[in-house]
C-alpha cells in the first residue's frame, strides 16, 4: 500500500465486519482504490480501482487505510443483489451487540448519515436501487439472513413482520422471534448452521418452539435453502396468514 491508496469494496467490507453473500477465500482480490488522477494499482490479487475524494472518508482501522463503511457498502453495490444490499444497509444501521462480524461500535452510521452520503454521490449507477434499499433498511436486525428473509417476505407482497418480537407468558419470557406477524400469532426463525450442529442450542430450539405453540403461535422456520428456493416457505407463510386471517374475521 503506497500513500493514496485505501481499501475498497469488499476488501473494506470484510475490514469493517460487513455482512457479503459469500465466506472469504484466498482467491478473492484486495480491492484498492486511489483518486482520479492516479494509477490504479495492478498486480496478481489486485483489483486497483478510482474514487473521487468525496464519495469517501479514508479512515485507518484494524491497522489498514480504509474508506468508511457507509463508502465500503456503496463501493460494493453491483455485487451485491437487492436483499444483499439491505442486509449491509441494515448491518450499518444495527444497535444489536449480537450482530455477528462487526468489528467497530454500533451503529457504524445513522440513516440520515446514509441519506447524506447519497446525496453527496449524487447520481450513479444503481443509485435509485441503493435508495429504495435504504428505504427497506430496519436499525433492529440481528443477522444478515434475517434481513434477507424479510425482504423475501416484503417482495412476495406479504406484510412487513416485526423484527424481535419478545412473547412472555404472564410474566415469564419465552422467545425472542426473529420475525413475527404477533396478532396472528405466526412466528419465522431463520436456522443457520449452528442451530443444528451445536447440540445444546438444538435442543433448545425444540424447548423454544413446543412453548410457543402450547401458546398458540404457528412456528416457520427456514434454512439457507429456502433463500434460494422459497416458494415452499413463502406458501406455507401465505397458508398460515389465511387461515389465521379466516379465524380472525369468522
Amino acid at each position: 500500500m503506497l500513500p493514496g491508496q485505501v481499501f475498497v469494496g469488499p476488501t473494506a467490507m470484510r475490514l469493517w465486519g460487513l455482512p457479503l453473500p459469500d465466506a472469504w477465500s484466498a482467491a478473492e482480490p484486495l480491492h484498492v482504490c486511489v483518486g482520479p488522477d492516479a494509477a490504479p494499482p495492478r498486480g496478481a490479487g489486485v483489483k486497483g480501482r478510482r474514487l473521487v475524494p468525496h464519495r469517501a472518508r479514508q479512515m485507518i482501522f484494524t491497522g489498514a487505510a480504509v474508506v468508511d463503511p457507509v463508502a465500503a457498502v456503496l463501493t460494493t453495490r453491483s455485487a451485491l443483489g437487492f436483499a444483499q444490499l439491505v442486509a449491509a444497509f441494515d448491518a450499518l444501521l444495527t444497535t444489536a451487540a449480537n450482530y455477528p462480524g462487526i468489528k467497530a461500535p454500533r451503529p457504524l452510521a445513522t440513516r440520515e448519515e446514509i441519506r447524506c452520503r447519497l446525496e453527496e454521490w449524487g447520481r450513479f449507477s444503481g443509485c435509485v436501487r441503493a435508495r429504495r434499499a435504504l428505504d427497506m433498511a430496519r436499525e433492529g436486525a440481528e443477522s444478515p439472513k434475517e434481513s434477507e428473509t424479510r425482504v423475501l417476505i416484503m417482495d412476495h407482497g406479504l406484510p412487513e413482520p416485526v423484527m424481535q418480537w419478545i412473547v412472555r407468558d404472564g410474566g415469564d419470557f419465552v422467545a425472542r422471534i426473529d420475525l413475527a406477524y404477533p396478532e396472528l400469532k405466526i412466528a419465522i426463525e431463520y436456522e443457520g448452521d449452528g442451530h443444528r450442529t451445536e447440540k445444546e442450542q438444538w435442543r433448545a430450539d425444540i424447548r423454544r418452539q413446543r412453548r410457543l405453540e402450547d401458546l398458540g403461535w404457528i412456528v416457520i422456520r427456514l434454512t439457507e435453502s429456502d433463500l434460494t428456493d422459497p416458494s415452499a416457505f413463502l406458501g406455507r407463510l401465505t397458508r398460515a396468514r389465511a387461515a389465521r386471517l379466516e379465524i380472525a374475521t369468522a
